[in-house]
């Protein structure tokens, strides 16, 4: 089987989830879809702590690990279905990227439902965690890459200026048509990069370790 790999880009309540495989050397979108991370989208659910900030702590606590739970299992069912059907295309997935926002380690629920920045923040990382696990239970090679990092890990991996890059991912998506956003984009770009091949040193620099 061929080797396909997966780039996610995580909002609150949803991701971005972009399958490649590299033909030639060269990336070729397999699947592209936008995975919901809450069975109800609306803002109560998309958004736990800033639901949970108007909640009695411990009833804070519940429904967020609530929400947690829901969108580990959604993350999963998402993952498992994307990995029968490319297998039932001759690829086998076992490779992904996520995107990270800043990264920074959050404290405890109390002192994060007290400041309004941290309540963002936390939305954002418990689904980027929810895709993590499930990637985990899935048996995906997952590696992390801060957005704000990506482009330049990209142009040094792929050898390639940053106009190029953005016009080579931007014409990745224009056989599949709307939406192909900067969302896909940079799912597709993530998952191009976890796709490359596992002894290319590159995968040891994406990761944070010295190549």
């Amino acid at each position: 089987m061929k080797t396909a790999a997966v780039g996610f880009r995580v909002h609150s309540g949803w991701s971005a989830v972009v399958a490649v495989c590299l033909e030639n050397g060269k990336p070729v979108v397999l699947r592209r879809e936008r995975v919901h991370l809450v069975e109800k989208f609306t803002y109560r659910f998309r958004q736990p702590y800033h639901t949970g900030e108007k909640m009695a702590l411990a009833e804070a606590r519940e429904f967020i690990a609530g929400v947690r739970e829901e969108g580990r299992e959604l993350a999963y069912s998402a993952i498992r279905e994307l990995q029968a059907e490319l297998e039932g295309r001759g690829y086998q997935l076992k490779r992904g990227a996520l995107l990270l926002a800043s990264g920074r380690p959050l404290p405890d629920l109390e002192k994060i439902l007290a400041s309004h920045a941290l309540i963002h923040t936390a939305d954002g990382e418990l689904f980027r965690e929810c895709v993590v696990h499930a990637s985990e239970r899935c048996g995906l090679g997952i590696v992390s890459i801060r957005e704000r990092e990506l482009l330049e890990q990209a142009g040094k991996a792929l050898r390639a200026p940053r106009p190029t890059l953005l016009r080579r991912v931007t014409e990745l998506g224009r056989p599949l048509g709307a939406p192909w956003t900067q969302d896909e984009k940079f799912a597709a770009l993530a998952a191009w990069l976890a796709a490359l091949p596992s002894g290319d040193s590159t995968i040891r620099m994406i990761a944070g370790v010295p190549a």
